[in-house]
């Protein structure tokens, strides 16, 4: 039986992604590939404490907004986040436990600053939104209503001062606003970055035309990302019939560049606390998938001195020649 060629003028598929899936492509196409092609995905290196301190922010904020309004307390805050503490990344216990009291006054901290009987309309919610190219998703921290409008709420919890350029500049925040304008039907124009260790709160009001202006950019990304990924298929063929390089191999055509983010990111699972239960350690140890020349030039890495913070730095010798290996607690404020 012949293969089906597509039909002229049929609609293309949308793209599906995410905002950290579409940075991720800007940032490095190998990270990308690591991230979102190879499958089994390669191993990655240790967790970050970083990213520990920040999910567990987090989540014990998300918890906060669920208790009944009368627990919603500054205690209750520094509870629950010592509850739902992520021992991963840190030097040792003595360090996470140092960390763990610098998270419980920040949660106790800010949530001072908050009007309890205030409910947000979504805590951890999830928008999506779709357009002629992609079908894009994401989480919102928290999302507020301000007399008529909604405002989209980030938390952040890195050691760099944030300023109104990266509430301006973020894809994800404008992409967050749009789609909480269309499924609530309420405008969200504004955006703001919650600063936890400074306090700071960091506003940037969208216009109509600059959120338009994101999400074409979005497509633009999209349309690139998406040829390559159907190349990739092309020429890989189903996850079950690709082959894997020895774990911590590197050379050939398989490497990365960029990979847990720059030291201000807070990006760690936000799944159930523990030191270190589920650690990437415990894993089995997976390599990277044999690829062509033809896929590693397209799906090349972009050195620098994110390298050092890769998640997948092991599987790529560019990588690790752009940026000294960095400790997976570095990124940590002293």
């Amino acid at each position: 039986m012949q293969d089906q060629l597509p039909l002229e003028g049929m609609p293309r598929r949308l793209y599906s992604c995410t905002p950290s899936r579409l940075n991720a492509w800007l940032d490095c196409r190998r990270r990308y590939r690591f991230s979102y092609l190879d499958r089994p995905q390669p191993s990655k290196g240790p967790g970050w404490a970083h990213n520990s301190v920040g999910a567990s922010v987090h989540n014990a904020l998300a918890a906060w907004w669920r208790e009944p309004y009368e627990r919603r307390t500054p205690l209750t805050a520094a509870i629950l986040l010592t509850n739902g503490w992520i021992g991963e990344g840190f030097r040792d216990a003595q360090q996470s436990a140092e960390w763990l009291g610098r998270a419980r006054d920040l949660v106790s901290g800010y949530v001072a600053t908050l009007d309890p009987s205030d409910d947000p309309v979504g805590v951890e919610r999830t928008v999506a939104t779709r357009t002629s190219v992609i079908a894009v998703s994401g989480r919102i921290d928290r999302l507020d209503r301000r007399g008529d409008e909604l405002v989209v709420v980030d938390y952040k919890t890195g050691r760099r001062p944030l300023t109104q350029d990266d509430a301006r500049s973020s894809l994800a925040l404008a992409i967050y606003a749009v789609a909480a304008t269309r499924m609530m039907r309420i405008p969200a124009r504004a955006v703001e970055l919650h600063h936890l260790p400074t306090g700071e709160i960091v506003e940037w009001r969208h216009t109509d035309e600059s959120l338009g202006r994101h999400l074409a950019r979005a497509e633009e990304i999209a349309l690139e990302a998406s040829a390559a990924d159907e190349r990739y298929r092309e020429v890989m063929g189903p996850p079950a019939a690709r082959t894997r390089r020895p774990s911590g191999a590197a050379g050939g055509r398989s490497g990365t560049a960029g990979g847990a983010g720059a030291p201000t990111a807070a990006q760690g699972a936000r799944g159930p606390s523990g030191a270190s239960h589920g650690s990437r350690e415990d894993r089995p140890s997976v390599g990277p998938a044999r690829i062509p020349e033809e896929l590693d030039a397209l799906l090349a890495p972009s050195p620098g001195p994110i390298c050092g913070w890769c998640d997948f730095r092991r599987h790529c010798p560019e990588g690790q020649a752009a940026a000294p290996e960095r400790r997976p607690w570095d990124a940590l404020a002293e």
